[in-house]
This record gives structure tokens, sequence and C-alpha cells, in this order.
């Protein structure tokens, strides 16, 4: 099968006649189930060190899966200026995540919110559901139910308004992420939030790196940040039958690729990248781990609950990509896989890559780190983009753990079990989510 060549940009995409600008990236921050912290999270990928293990956050003795990555031992002081800690009560889990995962993305940028431009400091992030806490409504709907009929919207009413603690609703609210990370960061360019269940942590990537690329901005913290590890949401789940039963060792349950894998598990965390102008990086000497050159978004239309068998949105989203990025498929030296640990998902990605890289599919290196820190959903391409981001700088690609039992149908090189010392230019990321999306981001090293 010869790959496919995709030179040039797709008709409309940008202004016509508008000069685009270079996006780099200068700051990383991670929030992981296996590290806190772009150098920890590093180390531990590197070193195959998984976040999966028994679900302390509530008792899950009684549910079909007991597993999960949590974030252990997680603290948000540092990243709460004393005026913001009212704020505290009304944040969700998710939101603490980004917070943190901006804060630690500026500081490494070495940017100082305080002497730049607060206007041309933008903020996209990609999440999803925010799960409901239930003990904090339990009362309520316990005091509506009867044996009966069940829940009654006339005895909710009755109990009025002051049966619920003040702005209640804004910790489930899906832009409060990005909301609050632009009040802490004093960010007053543009604030997005993108839901493409697993694409938007990629999709915010993208975006926040076409917001500088068409002058819309001159900084950018994007990624995402998500929580569900919930004991309604983990249920729903279960009940799909997305979720691992895992029957053997926590750390050995997530194994994409794998030919005994039978599902992912559900993992939280935030990842933030600070995009920035090329030319201000430069002029003021910044680090720069990589160069964002493009993205790709398409959608299957398919089916809502498994994806195209014959790949063809993940191709057309892989595609699109490197044609922004002005690539040809031989060019990519390694690809972040979605790599979800599913029957399903993982065929249709590896039949992806060969249908994008032909021939060159099977030397080309790809490897999940989903592996390690389970599927962090609205927040697991951003996660996945720092990863990249780091592969590039590094020369490094992590690999696929629990590689132990080959799949004759998954036979690309997925970098089993121990990480590898590679030259890598240039590097693409896949994320494809539920309901069809798509996802696709591309990244060159600065010596490319």
């Amino acid at each position: 099968m010869a790959p496919v060549h995709v030179l040039g940009r797709r008709p409309g995409n940008h202004l016509a006649g508008q000069t685009m600008r270079r996006v780099v990236v200068s700051g990383l921050g991670v929030v992981a189930p296996n590290g806190f912290g772009k150098n920890a999270f590093w180390e531990a990928c590197v070193e195959g060190v998984s976040g999966v293990g028994p679900i302390r956050s509530f008792d899950a003795s009684e549910h079909p899966t007991k597993v999960a990555a949590e974030v252990p031992d997680f603290d948000l002081t540092p990243f709460m200026p004393g005026e913001h800690r009212k704020c505290a009560r009304i944040l969700g889990r998710a939101s603490r995540f980004g917070i943190a995962a901006a804060g630690l993305a500026m500081t490494d940028s070495g940017l100082d919110k305080n002497r730049i431009d607060q206007e041309r400091l933008g903020v996209v992030m990609g999440t999803g559901m925010v799960p409901i806490d239930l003990p904090e409504i339990s009362s309520l709907l316990a005091g509506a139910c009867t044996h009966s009929d069940g829940l009654k919207a006339q005895e909710l009413g009755k109990r009025g308004p002051r049966s619920m603690v003040p702005l209640w609703i804004l910790k489930y609210l899906p832009n409060m992420i990005a909301a609050h990370i632009s009040l802490m960061q004093g960010a007053k360019g543009p604030n997005n939030t993108i839901t493409t269940a697993c694409a938007a942590g990629t999709q915010a990537v993208g975006e926040g790196f076409r917001l500088i690329q068409r002058g819309d901005a001159d900084y950018v913290l994007a990624g995402g940040a998500d929580s569900r590890i919930d004991p309604l949401l983990m249920l729903a789940y279960s009940s799909l039958g997305a979720l691992s039963p895992a029957r053997r060792d926590a750390c050995e349950v997530s194994r994409p690729f794998d030919a005994e894998r039978d599902g992912f598990v559900l993992g939280e965390g935030a990842g933030v990248l600070m995009l920035e102008d090329y030319e201000h990086a430069r002029q003021r000497g910044a680090r720069i781990y990589a160069e964002v050159l493009g993205l790709g978004s398409s959608f299957d239309a398919y089916a809502i609950t498994k994806p195209d068998p014959e790949a063809g949105g993940a191709v057309r989203a892989i595609q699109w990509a490197l044609r922004e990025a002005k690539l040809n498929a031989s060019d990519i030296d390694y690809v972040n896989a979605h790599g979800t640990s599913t029957r399903l998902n993982d065929l249709m990605e590896t039949m992806a890559i060969k249908r994008v890289f032909g021939e060159n599919a099977r030397g080309l290196p790809m490897s999940s780190i989903k592996s390690m820190i389970g599927h962090l959903i609205g927040a697991a391409g951003a996660v996945e983009a720092v990863a990249m981001a780091l592969s590039l700088y590094k020369g490094v690609a992590p690999p696929t753990i629990n590689q132990t039992k080959r799949d004759p149908q998954c036979d690309l090189d997925y970098v089993p079990n121990s990480a590898r010392d590679i030259v890598i230019k240039r590097a693409i990321s896949t994320s494809f989510g539920f309901g069809g999306q798509n996802a696709a981001l591309v990244m060159s090293s600065m010596a490319a």
C-alpha cells in the first residue's frame, strides 16, 4: 500500500492571503496519574511506570470495575493565590487539575503574567462531562423521592432554592475550567472550551495554535482537564462495555494493541501547553520544546459508540493535519497513538496508520501512554501533546507497556515495554472520540 501524499493546504482552512505566524511550545504543565509536573511525568513515562491502581476516591468494592488511574495526593493550594481561594468551594476536580497544569505551564515558560499584554494571552481548554457530587445533593433528592413515584419535581420545587448551595451550578459548567485559568493568570484574550469527547484536548491545542497563527493572540494556554472517576459515571462506562473488567493486576490492565486487551482504564488529570508566537519566544530567549505545525479534525458519520471500521474519519484527520503542516506522510518519525486498549479502537487506529503511511507504517514507531495513565477522556489528547513535545525535545519515544501477547491484526511497531532513543524531527498525535470525533496534531523539533 503506497503512502498518501498530502502536500498543500486544504482550501478554506485559512483566510486567503493572510501571513501565518509560526507557533511554538514554550511551557509545559501536567497533572497525571503517574507524575505531577513535567519532569516527574516524563520520567515515569520513559521508565514505563503505571499510575493505575485500586480506586481510592470512593468505595468501589461492589462496582464491576475497581481500578482507575487517579491523581494521588493532589494539593491545589500552591496554585491558588490568597485572593482567589474563596473560589475553591465551587471548583470541580477537573478545574483544580486544569488550574494547576496551567500554573505549571506558565512558570515553565518563564513568562510573567504581570509583564505581558494580558489582552494577548488566551486560554483554550478541552473537557467534557462534569460528574455531579451526589453526596452534596443526596438530602435534597431524598426529600423529593417517594417509594411509589420516585423523584417528584413538585416535591423538589417545594424545597426551594434555599436547599442548594449558592453558586452550586458553577461547579458543573464545562467552561469553568478555562474561566478559572483565565482568572488565575489574568488572561483577557480569547477564551474557548472544546467538548468533543476524547478528541477535545487535541483540538484545544490545535485551536490555540490557530489563534496565534492568525494573529488573534500572542500566547495561549491550551490543553485539557477532566475527571470522571465517580461512582455514577464508572457504572455508566461499565454498562456501555467500554471499561476493562480488570481481571489482572491493576498496573497490567491497560494494554493497548495487545491481544488480551479488553477495555480502557478511566483516568483523570490535565495537560496544558504554553503556545507562543515564535518570533516573540526567540527574541526573549525562551526554551522551545517544539513547533506546532498543523491540526486535522474530522467526523466519522458512522456510529455513535464505535469507530468506522475502515478508519475513514481517522485517515482524513491525519491527512488534513499533514496538509496544514505542509508535510508528506513520509516526513513523520513517530506517532503518539490514541491507543485506548479497546478491541475496536486499536484495530481502527492500526488500519488508519497503514492507510496513511503505506509500507512505511511498519517501520514507524508509535506508542500509547494510555498504557500507563489510562484514558483521561477530554484531557487525554492534551497530556499526550505534552508527551509528544517532550519526545521531540528529548529524542525519546515512551513505551506502550503491557505488550505481552501479539495481536496478528495489530502488527505495527508499538514501542513495546521499553522506551526507545530515536531521532524524532516530526511527530503526530491522534485522538478519536465517542460519536465519531477525530483529531490529529503535528509538531516538529526545532532541529527539523
